[in-house]
Protein backbone atom coordinates (compact mmCIF):
# COMPACT_ATOMS: atom_id res chain seq x y z
CA UNK A 1 0.00 0.00 0.00
CA UNK A 2 1.37 3.32 -0.52
CA UNK A 3 3.05 5.64 2.57
CA UNK A 4 0.18 7.62 3.49
CA UNK A 5 -2.88 6.47 1.69
CA UNK A 6 -5.98 5.70 3.91
CA UNK A 7 -6.61 2.20 4.06
CA UNK A 8 -10.19 1.14 1.96
CA UNK A 9 -12.64 -0.47 4.65
CA UNK A 10 -13.29 -3.84 3.94
CA UNK A 11 -17.17 -4.33 3.75
CA UNK A 12 -17.16 -7.90 5.93
CA UNK A 13 -21.24 -8.16 5.01
CA UNK A 14 -20.50 -8.18 1.75
CA UNK A 15 -18.02 -10.58 1.65
CA UNK A 16 -19.65 -12.62 3.91
CA UNK A 17 -22.67 -12.99 1.09
CA UNK A 18 -20.10 -13.61 -1.40
CA UNK A 19 -18.63 -16.58 0.47
CA UNK A 20 -22.09 -18.19 1.27
CA UNK A 21 -23.28 -17.74 -2.54
CA UNK A 22 -19.37 -19.74 -3.14
CA UNK A 23 -20.59 -22.14 -1.11
CA UNK A 24 -23.79 -22.64 -2.64
CA UNK A 25 -22.69 -23.02 -6.27
CA UNK A 26 -19.98 -25.42 -4.53
CA UNK A 27 -23.00 -28.06 -5.27
CA UNK A 28 -24.78 -28.76 -8.12
CA UNK A 29 -28.22 -26.55 -8.96
CA UNK A 30 -30.52 -29.70 -8.33
CA UNK A 31 -28.49 -30.97 -5.28
CA UNK A 32 -28.78 -27.20 -4.26
CA UNK A 33 -32.49 -27.21 -4.20
CA UNK A 34 -33.01 -30.65 -3.29
CA UNK A 35 -30.98 -29.71 0.35
CA UNK A 36 -33.07 -26.43 0.37
CA UNK A 37 -36.39 -28.65 0.15
CA UNK A 38 -34.42 -31.46 2.65
CA UNK A 39 -34.17 -28.72 5.32
CA UNK A 40 -37.39 -27.28 4.98
CA UNK A 41 -38.67 -30.82 5.73
CA UNK A 42 -36.43 -31.25 8.70
CA UNK A 43 -36.20 -27.75 10.40
CA UNK A 44 -40.69 -28.02 10.33
CA UNK A 45 -40.67 -31.52 11.67
CA UNK A 46 -38.39 -30.61 14.36
CA UNK A 47 -40.71 -27.27 15.01
CA UNK A 48 -43.46 -29.64 15.22
CA UNK A 49 -41.60 -31.57 17.48
CA UNK A 50 -40.46 -29.10 20.04
CA UNK A 51 -37.44 -29.90 19.07
CA UNK A 52 -34.69 -27.63 18.33
CA UNK A 53 -33.72 -28.12 14.58
CA UNK A 54 -30.37 -26.18 14.59
CA UNK A 55 -27.37 -27.36 16.37
CA UNK A 56 -29.72 -30.68 16.51
CA UNK A 57 -29.16 -33.64 18.74
CA UNK A 58 -28.12 -36.78 17.13
CA UNK A 59 -31.15 -38.28 19.02
CA UNK A 60 -33.06 -35.85 16.94
CA UNK A 61 -31.97 -36.65 13.68
CA UNK A 62 -32.18 -40.57 14.07
CA UNK A 63 -36.19 -39.67 15.38
CA UNK A 64 -36.42 -37.80 12.57
CA UNK A 65 -35.13 -40.72 10.05
CA UNK A 66 -36.83 -43.07 11.99
CA UNK A 67 -40.16 -41.35 11.04
CA UNK A 68 -39.94 -40.85 7.47
CA UNK A 69 -37.97 -44.57 7.08
CA UNK A 70 -41.44 -45.69 6.10
CA UNK A 71 -42.43 -43.21 3.29
CA UNK A 72 -39.20 -42.35 1.83
CA UNK A 73 -36.39 -44.58 0.33
CA UNK A 74 -33.02 -45.37 1.93
CA UNK A 75 -30.95 -43.03 -0.38
CA UNK A 76 -33.31 -40.34 0.26
CA UNK A 77 -32.57 -40.53 3.82
CA UNK A 78 -29.29 -40.59 3.33
CA UNK A 79 -29.48 -37.29 1.08
CA UNK A 80 -31.68 -35.64 3.90
CA UNK A 81 -28.52 -36.59 6.49
CA UNK A 82 -26.09 -34.90 4.42
CA UNK A 83 -28.11 -31.70 3.57
CA UNK A 84 -28.51 -31.54 7.71
CA UNK A 85 -24.87 -32.41 8.17
CA UNK A 86 -24.28 -29.24 5.71
CA UNK A 87 -26.60 -27.18 7.03
CA UNK A 88 -24.97 -27.46 10.56
CA UNK A 89 -21.24 -27.06 8.96
CA UNK A 90 -22.58 -24.01 7.40
CA UNK A 91 -23.73 -22.33 10.80
CA UNK A 92 -20.77 -23.16 12.12
CA UNK A 93 -22.33 -26.20 13.96
CA UNK A 94 -20.67 -30.13 13.77
CA UNK A 95 -23.10 -32.91 13.47
CA UNK A 96 -21.71 -36.24 13.59
CA UNK A 97 -23.43 -38.38 11.33
CA UNK A 98 -21.21 -41.35 12.81
CA UNK A 99 -22.76 -41.17 15.91
CA UNK A 100 -24.85 -44.27 17.17
CA UNK A 101 -27.94 -42.50 17.53
CA UNK A 102 -27.79 -41.36 13.55
CA UNK A 103 -25.41 -44.19 12.14
CA UNK A 104 -27.57 -47.48 13.82
CA UNK A 105 -30.63 -45.90 13.10
CA UNK A 106 -29.79 -45.42 9.07
CA UNK A 107 -28.29 -48.81 8.85
CA UNK A 108 -31.15 -50.48 10.40
CA UNK A 109 -33.68 -48.91 8.28
CA UNK A 110 -31.37 -50.10 5.40
CA UNK A 111 -31.21 -53.88 6.62
CA UNK A 112 -35.47 -53.56 7.18
CA UNK A 113 -36.13 -51.87 3.53
CA UNK A 114 -33.20 -52.73 1.30
CA UNK A 115 -30.82 -50.42 -0.91
CA UNK A 116 -31.16 -51.31 -3.71
CA UNK A 117 -32.54 -48.67 -6.20
CA UNK A 118 -35.21 -48.44 -7.82
CA UNK A 119 -33.78 -48.26 -11.44
CA UNK A 120 -35.33 -47.23 -14.63
CA UNK A 121 -35.70 -49.72 -17.67
CA UNK A 122 -32.72 -49.51 -19.97
CA UNK A 123 -34.38 -48.09 -23.74
CA UNK A 124 -31.63 -50.97 -25.89
CA UNK A 125 -31.20 -50.25 -29.33
CA UNK A 126 -33.82 -52.95 -30.89
CA UNK A 127 -36.48 -50.66 -28.90
CA UNK A 128 -35.18 -47.70 -29.86
CA UNK A 129 -35.35 -48.19 -33.17
CA UNK A 130 -39.56 -48.93 -32.71
CA UNK A 131 -39.59 -46.07 -30.66
CA UNK A 132 -37.75 -43.42 -33.16
CA UNK A 133 -40.04 -45.23 -36.58
CA UNK A 134 -43.26 -44.43 -34.35
CA UNK A 135 -42.71 -40.66 -33.64
CA UNK A 136 -45.02 -38.13 -35.61
CA UNK A 137 -43.50 -36.29 -38.49
CA UNK A 138 -44.05 -33.00 -36.85
CA UNK A 139 -41.64 -30.15 -35.75
CA UNK A 140 -42.21 -32.04 -32.03
CA UNK A 141 -41.41 -35.39 -33.81
CA UNK A 142 -38.60 -33.91 -35.44
CA UNK A 143 -37.18 -32.60 -31.92
CA UNK A 144 -37.95 -36.00 -30.44
CA UNK A 145 -35.95 -37.65 -32.84
CA UNK A 146 -32.79 -35.68 -32.99
CA UNK A 147 -33.32 -35.67 -28.91
CA UNK A 148 -33.60 -39.33 -28.17
CA UNK A 149 -30.81 -40.19 -30.87
CA UNK A 150 -28.53 -37.92 -29.55
CA UNK A 151 -29.38 -38.41 -25.66
CA UNK A 152 -28.63 -42.36 -27.04
CA UNK A 153 -25.50 -41.96 -28.73
CA UNK A 154 -23.87 -39.93 -26.65
CA UNK A 155 -25.15 -41.49 -23.34
CA UNK A 156 -26.00 -38.13 -21.80
CA UNK A 157 -27.33 -37.73 -18.66
CA UNK A 158 -31.00 -35.68 -19.05
CA UNK A 159 -28.97 -32.56 -17.36
CA UNK A 160 -26.44 -32.44 -19.51
CA UNK A 161 -28.72 -32.92 -22.59
CA UNK A 162 -30.59 -29.91 -22.13
CA UNK A 163 -27.85 -27.89 -21.15
CA UNK A 164 -26.00 -28.40 -24.60
CA UNK A 165 -26.12 -25.09 -27.04
CA UNK A 166 -25.38 -25.04 -30.40
CA UNK A 167 -21.77 -23.63 -29.22
CA UNK A 168 -21.49 -27.14 -27.88
CA UNK A 169 -21.33 -29.08 -31.28
CA UNK A 170 -19.28 -29.17 -34.39
CA UNK A 171 -20.70 -31.00 -37.14
CA UNK A 172 -18.40 -32.53 -40.35
CA UNK A 173 -18.68 -35.62 -42.68
CA UNK A 174 -17.48 -38.02 -39.91
CA UNK A 175 -19.98 -37.03 -37.48
CA UNK A 176 -20.40 -34.90 -34.43
CA UNK A 177 -18.26 -34.27 -31.53
CA UNK A 178 -19.78 -32.56 -28.83
CA UNK A 179 -18.79 -30.32 -26.00
CA UNK A 180 -20.14 -31.08 -22.30
CA UNK A 181 -18.99 -27.83 -20.23
CA UNK A 182 -20.52 -29.32 -16.99
CA UNK A 183 -22.05 -32.22 -15.48
CA UNK A 184 -22.58 -34.32 -11.90
CA UNK A 185 -19.27 -35.38 -11.80
CA UNK A 186 -17.51 -32.32 -13.23
CA UNK A 187 -18.81 -29.40 -11.31
CA UNK A 188 -15.97 -27.07 -11.30
CA UNK A 189 -16.38 -27.19 -15.11
CA UNK A 190 -13.09 -28.52 -16.64
CA UNK A 191 -15.04 -29.88 -19.73
CA UNK A 192 -14.66 -32.94 -21.93
CA UNK A 193 -15.76 -33.87 -25.51
CA UNK A 194 -17.17 -37.09 -27.14
CA UNK A 195 -18.06 -38.33 -30.43
CA UNK A 196 -20.97 -39.43 -31.84
CA UNK A 197 -20.12 -41.33 -35.35
CA UNK A 198 -22.85 -41.12 -38.34
CA UNK A 199 -24.71 -44.28 -38.94
CA UNK A 200 -24.55 -46.46 -42.22
CA UNK A 201 -25.97 -44.66 -44.84
CA UNK A 202 -29.14 -44.49 -45.12
CA UNK A 203 -30.03 -45.55 -41.86
CA UNK A 204 -32.94 -43.98 -40.36
CA UNK A 205 -31.47 -43.98 -36.88
CA UNK A 206 -28.51 -42.02 -37.66
CA UNK A 207 -28.61 -39.80 -34.56
CA UNK A 208 -26.43 -37.34 -36.81
CA UNK A 209 -28.88 -37.21 -39.31
CA UNK A 210 -31.63 -36.57 -36.80
CA UNK A 211 -29.39 -33.73 -35.20
CA UNK A 212 -29.28 -31.93 -38.49
CA UNK A 213 -32.63 -31.81 -39.60
CA UNK A 214 -33.68 -30.09 -36.02
CA UNK A 215 -30.89 -27.67 -36.39
CA UNK A 216 -32.80 -26.74 -40.03
CA UNK A 217 -35.66 -26.32 -37.40
CA UNK A 218 -34.42 -23.95 -34.38
CA UNK A 219 -31.33 -22.05 -36.11
CA UNK A 220 -33.13 -18.85 -35.66
CA UNK A 221 -34.50 -19.13 -32.30
CA UNK A 222 -32.10 -16.07 -30.11
CA UNK A 223 -31.99 -18.63 -27.48
CA UNK A 224 -28.87 -20.89 -28.19
CA UNK A 225 -29.89 -23.87 -26.25
CA UNK A 226 -29.84 -27.09 -28.48
CA UNK A 227 -32.85 -28.32 -27.26
CA UNK A 228 -36.07 -26.20 -26.66
CA UNK A 229 -39.81 -26.61 -26.08
CA UNK A 230 -42.61 -26.71 -28.42
CA UNK A 231 -45.89 -25.49 -27.97
CA UNK A 232 -48.46 -25.84 -30.85
CA UNK A 233 -46.26 -25.73 -33.48
CA UNK A 234 -43.91 -22.80 -31.76
CA UNK A 235 -40.50 -22.87 -30.26
CA UNK A 236 -40.10 -21.80 -27.12
CA UNK A 237 -37.18 -21.94 -24.01
CA UNK A 238 -34.65 -24.75 -23.13
CA UNK A 239 -36.16 -27.59 -22.09
CA UNK A 240 -36.47 -29.00 -18.83
CA UNK A 241 -34.43 -32.15 -17.47
CA UNK A 242 -38.34 -33.26 -16.63
CA UNK A 243 -39.25 -32.31 -19.82
CA UNK A 244 -36.42 -34.44 -21.31
CA UNK A 245 -37.51 -37.39 -19.09
CA UNK A 246 -41.65 -36.87 -20.33
CA UNK A 247 -40.75 -37.05 -23.86
CA UNK A 248 -39.07 -40.85 -23.14
CA UNK A 249 -42.23 -41.32 -21.54
CA UNK A 250 -44.68 -40.26 -24.29
CA UNK A 251 -41.86 -41.84 -26.67
CA UNK A 252 -42.07 -45.44 -25.60
CA UNK A 253 -45.85 -45.45 -24.61
CA UNK A 254 -46.70 -44.98 -28.44
CA UNK A 255 -44.71 -48.50 -28.69
CA UNK A 256 -46.63 -50.53 -26.31
CA UNK A 257 -43.92 -49.69 -23.66
CA UNK A 258 -45.22 -48.54 -19.95
CA UNK A 259 -43.90 -45.51 -19.70
CA UNK A 260 -43.51 -45.88 -16.07
CA UNK A 261 -40.34 -47.92 -16.38
CA UNK A 262 -38.76 -45.21 -18.41
CA UNK A 263 -37.33 -41.69 -17.91
CA UNK A 264 -34.26 -39.51 -18.93
CA UNK A 265 -31.55 -41.79 -17.51
CA UNK A 266 -33.18 -44.90 -19.77
CA UNK A 267 -30.86 -43.55 -22.85
CA UNK A 268 -27.87 -43.34 -20.85
CA UNK A 269 -28.52 -47.05 -19.78
CA UNK A 270 -29.81 -47.96 -22.52
CA UNK A 271 -26.32 -47.08 -24.83
CA UNK A 272 -24.21 -48.87 -21.80
CA UNK A 273 -26.05 -51.90 -21.64
CA UNK A 274 -26.73 -51.87 -25.67
CA UNK A 275 -22.95 -51.59 -26.11
CA UNK A 276 -22.09 -54.01 -23.32
CA UNK A 277 -24.23 -56.62 -25.10
CA UNK A 278 -22.18 -56.22 -28.41
CA UNK A 279 -18.97 -56.95 -27.01
CA UNK A 280 -17.80 -53.48 -26.16
CA UNK A 281 -14.79 -52.99 -23.62
CA UNK A 282 -15.33 -51.36 -20.47
CA UNK A 283 -12.93 -48.68 -21.43
CA UNK A 284 -14.63 -47.62 -24.01
CA UNK A 285 -18.04 -47.76 -22.58
CA UNK A 286 -16.62 -45.41 -19.93
CA UNK A 287 -15.16 -43.06 -22.39
CA UNK A 288 -18.71 -42.85 -23.79
CA UNK A 289 -20.47 -42.03 -20.90
CA UNK A 290 -17.65 -40.00 -18.31
CA UNK A 291 -18.12 -42.29 -15.82
CA UNK A 292 -15.47 -42.13 -13.21
CA UNK A 293 -15.98 -45.37 -11.39
CA UNK A 294 -15.45 -48.38 -12.91
CA UNK A 295 -17.87 -50.26 -10.40
CA UNK A 296 -20.77 -47.73 -11.43
CA UNK A 297 -20.27 -48.87 -15.10
CA UNK A 298 -19.88 -51.79 -15.06
CA UNK A 299 -23.13 -52.63 -13.74
CA UNK A 300 -24.51 -51.81 -17.02
CA UNK A 301 -21.96 -54.01 -18.45
CA UNK A 302 -23.05 -56.95 -16.61
CA UNK A 303 -27.28 -56.32 -17.09
CA UNK A 304 -26.77 -56.16 -20.77
CA UNK A 305 -24.76 -59.50 -20.57
CA UNK A 306 -26.73 -61.49 -18.10
CA UNK A 307 -28.44 -63.44 -20.94
CA UNK A 308 -24.98 -64.06 -22.58
CA UNK A 309 -23.24 -65.78 -19.66
CA UNK A 310 -21.08 -68.50 -21.26
CA UNK A 311 -20.95 -70.17 -18.03
CA UNK A 312 -24.73 -70.84 -18.71
CA UNK A 313 -24.24 -71.78 -21.91
CA UNK A 314 -21.77 -74.21 -20.85
CA UNK A 315 -24.29 -76.57 -18.96
CA UNK A 316 -25.92 -76.73 -22.47
CA UNK A 317 -29.70 -77.22 -21.17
Amino acid sequence: MAEGLPALPVDLSDLGTRAANFARSSRAAATERAYRSDWADFSSWCERAGLLALPAEPATVGAYLTDRAERLKVGTLHRRLAAITAAHRTAGHGLDGGHPAIAAVLSGISRAYGTRPAAKTALVTEDLRRVVRALPTTLAGRRDKALLLTGFAGAFRRSELVQLDLGDISLSAAGVVVTIRRSKTDQEGAGRQLGIPRARKGSVTCPVTALEAWLDERNELATPALFVGVIHGRLTDRLSGHAAAQIVKRAVNRVGLDPANFAGHSLRSGFATSAAQGGADLAFIMQQTGHKSADVARRYVQAGSLLHNPASKAVKL
